[in-house]
């Protein structure tokens, strides 16, 4: 059966799909045959008659087999809004055993590696007492953490690891993205980082701006998770 890893941030627009993948390119080159999955998006749009996300849209673009879209994303909402609030303007309520069914079929066909890719941070409300989270604590998952490098990101990423590892569960492995160019002192805040997290770095990706997105998988380091 598949491994599934879920990939979070410490915030929302730190990069976790462009960070997803480019693991899931990783993990194709070494052999890997991947799945990507966005259970919950907002801000999609209509393409020939159904709401689609650009994020999920990348993840299905980079997977090994064909699915159906709604198979990479089972709940599609078309505000650019926390998700919880889109789908009560929407009269539709997120289950968390409907994104664990999504999941389950994803397990059925014959990859590898599903990477599963939140949204927001960890702490995602689905509803008035349900939290993306939760759904991953129940199904155990293994986490990867997708860092934003900028102003405050060392209180982020020490915040989120902790609510990570109350939960239970185990951070397999983390990601240093640049997303801001003009972040002062960024060697040390980097340094800082690396000394805290306790868990494999699988990549520092520098800025690389919008025509270096293509090569950013030359930035990270699968062998932790091959272990």
């Amino acid at each position: 059966m598949a491994k599934t890893f879920f990939i979070t941030g410490t915030d929302t627009e730190v990069g976790k799909t462009f960070v997803t993948r480019a693991l899931m390119q990783a993990a194709a080159e070494a052999g890997k045959k991947v799945l990507g999955y966005k259970p919950v998006a907002s801000g999609c749009e209509l393409v020939d008659g159904e709401l689609k996300n650009s994020d999920a849209l990348a993840l299905q673009a980079a997977s090994s087999i064909s699915l159906p879209y709604n198979m990479h994303n089972p709940y599609a909402f078309a505000p650019a809004i926390a998700p919880h609030i889109a789908a009560e303007q929407a009269n539709e309520a997120i289950s968390i055993h409907h994104i664990g069914e999504g999941l389950a079929r994803m397990k059925e066909t014959a990859v590898d590696w599903i990477f599963t890719e939140g949204a927001g941070g960890w702490r995602l409300p689905l509803d008035e007492q349900h939290l993306l989270s939760d759904w991953v604590k129940k199904e155990h998952l293994p986490v990867i953490l997708v860092v934003g490098a900028r102003l405050g990101c060392i209180n982020h990423a020490l915040l989120t690891l902790d609510a990570i590892r109350h939960d239970g569960l185990v951070v397999v492995g983390w990601v240093l993205n640049r997303v801001d160019p003009h972040m002062s002192h960024y060697e040390e805040n980097a340094a800082t980082l690396k000394q805290r997290i306790r868990a494999p770095l699988l990549g520092e990706i520098p800025w690389l701006g919008e025509e270096g997105m293509e090569s950013v998988n030359n930035f990270i380091d699968i062998a932790p998770l091959l272990k």
